[in-house]
């Protein structure tokens, strides 16, 4: 059908070209007001006439309003349909609502009502009913905008609980700035002071945190130092940490306690350039015997060969945390060797936690914390040990063989995690920023629960 489309300043206008372009006869489809004036849709009699005379026509369906009629072909009505575009949706509710759906093919012929020549008034606007079925997917717009709107909700909640804790327990906020600026987590930091005693002063609060870590670090002790109790051990963890000196250094402790026959070295280091040969040099000063093991047969041959010495010290090769052959290496100790995880002090608390859960599983028997001399604070790792509950063997500060390995000095080791930060550090917390930190969900029960 060959619609035509007038537009004028006022219906006299329009109806007027519609007059002279299709006839005194035509027929008006719709009119309706518009910023440039009148528009009106018509067609000529016989286009009308040629329509009803097409006994073939293929089969339409007719959604008709008040003001307009659009004539939409099944195919294209499935095409709308399968789209996930807002103008299916619109589609899809129009059919529903139509006020007459036929087939043009079967319709007969009836009386064509005069034309109306003035505008008729905008129809009054009457939403679609909710479409029955299955309840549509939200968005993911509007679904980010909802967690935008609980992050803030639990934000101020959080706030004004933190704002309630400054008010009635000054010393648990003061000591909670005090460890986030130490660079302790939230979390451990809620979870050791919840049972802090709400009418302490800072300073017995302080002393109180001191003796509850102190209290959850594990450490091992000259009763149980492995270089007495000897064994199989594998020193294992990422690149740079230092596990080929640290294996040097418990070589040399345990050969100054039981002799050189009675300690082996192996290497599994078979990438690194240069890797064997630095062990050889140490195990030449040492006079201690090295191995390399390139696979994990030669591994176990090797250790059954070995099964009459005191202590057996494994270096491997150094593995990011996310590289996929940790648990090759992992798989590659039988039952009788226990692994040592190096951690680097000089990490990241989010570093050191990933490392650990990567390197976790049985075997485990606790971890070594190399480079403490580098390191601002030992907070960060000694929370990540903690929250781990992993045992902490040794410390190391340095280079020298062995002279820079130690047991834990626990007491040391807690002054420097707990030291304060310096005036004028850029890690200092001010004004509202410790409860900015605290913000969270956790916060914010466990304050509600101590206060309840």
């Amino acid at each position: 059908m060959n619609v035509k489309k007038f537009v004028a300043a006022t219906a006299r206008d329009a109806l007027s070209k519609v007059k002279e372009l299709l006839g005194p006869e035509a027929i008006i489809l719709s009119n309706r007001t518009i910023p440039e004036g009148v528009e009106i849709m018509a067609v000529a009699p016989s286009e009308m006439e040629r329509v009803f005379s097409e006994k073939d026509r293929t089969r339409v369906e007719t959604a008709q309003s008040d003001d307009y009629t659009v004539k939409i072909s099944p195919p294209a009505i499935s095409a709308l349909r399968r789209s996930t575009t807002p103008s299916s949706a619109l589609v899809d509710m129009a059919l529903r609502n139509t006020a007459a759906v036929k087939t043009v093919a079967q319709a007969k012929p009836v009386p064509v009502d005069p034309p109306v020549w003035a505008p008729r008034p905008a129809p009054e606007f009457t939403p679609f009913p909710k479409p029955e079925g299955p309840a549509e997917i939200v968005p993911a717009e509007v679904l980010s905008e909802i967690r935008s709107l609980r992050k803030i909700v639990e934000q101020h909640l959080a706030g004004m609980a933190w704002g309630e804790t400054a008010r009635l327990e000054p010393a648990k906020t003061e000591i909670t700035r005090h460890m986030l600026e130490a660079g302790f987590s939230p979390k451990f930091a809620r979870d050791l002071l919840v049972g802090l005693p709400a009418d302490i002063d800072v300073s017995r609060a302080r002393a109180w945190v001191l003796e509850r870590t102190n209290r959850m670090l594990a450490t091992l002790d000259p009763e149980t130092d492995i270089v007495n109790r000897g064994g199989v051990y594998a020193l294992v963890g990422p690149t740079g940490v230092g596990k080929t000196t640290t294996t040097a250094k418990l070589a040399a402790r345990c050969v100054l306690r039981h002799g050189a026959g009675k300690v082996t070295l192996i290497t599994t280091d078979a990438y690194r350039i240069g890797a064997y040969e630095q062990l050889r040099i140490y195990g030449r000063i040492l006079g201690v015997t090295v191995y390399l093991a390139k696979d994990v047969q030669e591994l176990e041959q090797i250790l059954n060969d070995l099964r009459h010495k005191h202590t057996v010290l494994i270096d491997t090769v150094g593995m990011s945390q996310k590289d996929k052959r940790v648990e090759e290496q992992i798989a590659m100790f039988g039952r009788g060797v226990q692994r040592l995880l190096l951690l680097s002090a000089t990490s990241r608390g989010d570093t050191l936690e990933d490392i650990v859960r990567a390197y976790s599983g049985p075997g485990l028997a606790g971890c070594i914390l190399s480079k403490i001399d580098e390191a601002a604070g030992l907070a960060s790792p000694l929370d990540v040990i903690i929250r781990s509950a992993l045992r902490l063997h040794y410390v190391s500060n340095g280079q020298r063989v062995p002279e820079d390995l130690h047991l834990p000095n626990r007491p040391y080791l807690l002054h420097r995690a707990f030291k304060d930060v310096p005036e004028l550090s850029p890690q200092r917390l001010e004004g509202m920023e410790t409860g900015l930190m605290m913000a969270g969900a956790g916060f914010a029960r466990a304050a509600g629960a101590q206060h309840a």
